[in-house]
Order: structure tokens, then C-alpha cells, then sequence
């Protein structure tokens, strides 16, 4: 059986971190993508889905650190749903993305002022299975992946 999800898109609201009594983090993270298309007359349509995306450890680290509204992002992880009961006893359902890994994007240019106040090192993701969490380096603003030059927007087709 295989569970994957991959997504590429932008962060609909600044990340929601918590720290369980353990000390371990926790960050919530909303995702917009957007499908555009042509429809049956020839004009230019959109959808975009929203999604709840879930990063635990050092993701939530990362997250906290750089992720912000308007970021734009790649996660792979898994399709989670659960169900709680709410403070009025209803029985709620929730569908998420538990992330294993995730990547900055975008233009150098948005990453400018992450980059400045960090140590050395490098960020092009992180996944649980690395020993240590990333830092960013000014000095290599390299392992940023962009689409294009830097100074042209992004225009992923999809």
C-alpha cells in the first residue's frame, strides 16, 4: 500500500506552533493550490483546494523560523484523517497532510531576510531521518531552489 502526497503551493496564513509538555513541536501549516485550466468555452478557470498541513520536530523548527503567509512551499508526506469529539459532544472529522519532508521556495529575493540573521549551514528541507535540523547561510543562497532568474515571479503550472 502506498499513502503519498506531494503538494506545492503557498501558505494561506502564518504557521500555528505549539510545544507539547515534552518540549516537542508541533506546527500547523494551511497550503492553498490552485489548478488553473480552460474550460468547454476557452476560458481560463481556477480551483484551489485548501489543505492542513501537520510538521512535527524539526520541521515545526524550520516552519517557525522561515514559513510565513505567502511562502511558497513543497511537502510530501501522508494523508492522515481522525475524528475528535468538540466541546458540544459532536463528533468531528479533520483530513491532514503529516509532513516528511518539505522545501523552500520561491525567489531569492523572499528568502533575503530569513537568510541574514542566520548561522552557516544550508536549508533545502528537512526530514526526520537527519541527525541534525538545518541553518541557513547568507553565504549559500544557492540551495534555495527557484523556477527562474531572481528576479522574475515564480509560474509553476501547477
Amino acid at each position: 500500500m502506498l499513502n503519498k502526497v506531494m503538494l506545492i503551493g503557498n501558505v494561506g496564513k502564518d504557521p500555528e506552533i505549539r510545544h507539547l509538555e515534552n518540549g516537542t513541536a508541533v506546527a500547523t501549516v494551511t497550503l492553498a493550490t490552485t489548478e488553473r485550466y480552460k474550460d468547454r468555452n476557452g476560458e481560463n478557470k481556477e480551483q484551489t483546494e485548501w489543505h492542513t498541513i501537520v510538521l512535527w520536530r524539526g520541521l515545526a523548527d524550520v516552519a517557525e523560523r522561515f514559513v510565513k503567509k505567502g511562502s511558497q512551499i513543497y511537502i510530501e508526506g501522508k494523508i492522515r484523517s481522525r475524528s475528535w469529539e468538540d466541546q458540544n459532544g459532536q463528533k468531528r472529522y479533520t483530513t491532514e497532510i503529516v509532513a516528511d519532508n518539505m522545501q523552500l521556495l520561491g525567489r531569492r529575493s523572499d528568502n533575503q531576510t530569513a537568510l541574514s540573521a542566520q548561522q552557516p549551514g544550508q536549508v533545502s528541507g528537512y526530514s526526520p531521518r537527519n541527525s541534525q535540523g538545518p541553518s541557513v547561510s547568507a553565504d549559500r543562497q544557492d540551495n534555495f531552489p527557484v523556477s527562474g532568474p531572481a528576479d522574475e515571479a515564480d509560474d509553476l503550472p501547477f
